[in-house]
């Protein structure tokens, strides 16, 4: 029987891209880009979102890329977002088919259908499932986004991405892996903590020091802080665009606190569990009240 350290570490391989997959997704993605290139003039492009803070989870759904429209465009910006959006869904389902593409709030998401999923570790065959194509303005450093809800939003994926990579070397390169355990959990709960880039803020902010050698405990520990500060306001970390809790009410940030500190509890059960020596019932614990099929038992 592997050990819980030897658990955590195969369970953070998983949590890997492999080879495959990377491949897959510059495929995948080069095609669409090639797409969207065809109908619009575009400045340039690039993934962003956590595929490129190295922060996803699988199966790997929704990997962003970010379109920056060029001044042939700029008409788009006298109109509702949605026209935006609406004739970037069309330009993709000519290619792609309507039942595979669907214009969403801020993006328009490509999925891809065939895709082996079931599997014990939650193995996707490699394929990338969908990604999430984001038409974008440049303004100064920052960029503007369209919203289906009538407004241009302010963001900066890259400067999200400087700060993720500042975080994670000083965390000791682990702080990517606590961020996927983190969000494996909360997918494997149905995501009582609607926003996956939320917990990264958090994440950003609550996670000091030097990694301690035991994800268990900085796990723990991260879920015991999170769960006392949901009720905050928690803002763009690009210093940017609307606060990430814009719109939550009372009973979803109770509904998030209260997962968060059931989770902190758990943890703590897991590691009650291997102190006394019951390795197994711990690792099998994890397996099915924390993380889900991926976390490994052997």
């Amino acid at each position: 029987m592997i050990t819980v350290r030897e658990a955590f570490l195969k369970f953070r391989s998983r949590l890997e891209l492999t080879q495959g997959e990377q491949t897959d997704a510059s495929r995948r993605q080069k095609n669409i880009r090639s797409e969207m290139d065809k109908r619009f003039d575009i400045d340039r492009d690039f993934l962003t979102g956590s595929y490129a803070r190295h922060t996803k989870t699988k199966p790997l759904r929704d990997v962003d890329i970010f379109c920056v429209l060029g001044d042939d465009e700029k008409g788009y910006r006298k109109q509702h977002p949605s026209v935006l959006l609406g004739d970037v869904a069309a330009a993709l389902v000519d290619t792609y088919g309507r039942d595979n593409v669907k214009q969403d709030e801020r993006c328009v998401t490509v999925t891809f259908p065939s895709v082996v999923v079931g599997t014990e570790d939650e193995s996707t065959g490699e394929q990338v499932v969908s990604f999430d194509v984001v038409p974008a303005f440049a303004v100064g450093r920052n960029f503007e986004i369209p919203s289906c809800t009538g407004h241009w939003i302010q963001t900066n994926p890259e400067k999200h991405a400087e700060l993720a990579t500042k975080k994670n070397d000083s965390f000791g390169g682990e702080w990517k892996f606590l961020v996927r355990m983190v969000k494996k959990w909360n997918a494997f709960h149905g995501k009582p903590v609607p926003s996956s880039f939320l917990l990264e803020v958090m994440a950003l902010d609550i996670v000091h020091g030097d990694f301690g050698g035991e994800y268990a405990r900085e796990i723990k520990a991260f879920f015991a802080s999170t769960s006392n500060r949901v009720f905050e306001t928690w803002n763009d970390p690009a210093g940017v665009g609307e606060p990430l809790t814009e719109g939550w009410t009372d009973q979803q940030r109770q509904k998030a606190k209260d997962a968060l500190w059931q989770a902190n509890n758990l943890m703590a059960e897991g590691m009650r569990l291997d102190r006394d020596g019951k390795r197994g019932e711990a690792l099998q614990f994890w397996r099915t009240q924390v993380f889900g099929p991926m976390f490994p038992l052997s």
